[in-house]
């Protein structure tokens, strides 16, 4: 989803499920399985911060997941933790508000 912003007015994270490693900023086929909804804060302002869920299209190891519900409850408890964790590393509070399927992520915009 080149160019598209989330809510916060960021780029839209996306956890891309994939076979093989990539890095920031790559451009990956993919189709979309869940949204971790969640809001982020320094303890007097929050705002939403949402993260989309995918799997890599042309993969193997993830090949039969078509909805987050399909990675089993410790696998997205354990995506839900690294996401808070990821936050109190740079200081910010991260709360986990619900985890959905890939009908219900929320709606973003494009610049292009």
């Amino acid at each position: 989803m080149p160019s598209t912003e989330a809510e916060d007015g960021d780029p839209i994270d996306v956890l891309v499920l994939m076979d093989e490693p990539a890095f920031p900023g790559c451009v990956i086929k993919c189709r979309i399985i869940g949204v971790i909804e969640g809001e982020q804060g320094n303890g007097k302002k929050t705002e939403r911060n949402d993260r989309v869920v995918a799997v890599e299209n042309a993969n193997h190891q993830w090949a039969d997941i078509d909805h987050v519900d399909d990675l089993g409850k410790q696998f997205v408890k354990e995506l839900e933790e690294f996401f808070i964790n990821y936050h109190d590393l740079t200081g910010k509070e991260y709360r986990v508000l619900d985890v959905k399927g890939p009908a219900r992520q929320r709606s973003v915009s494009s610049k292009e």
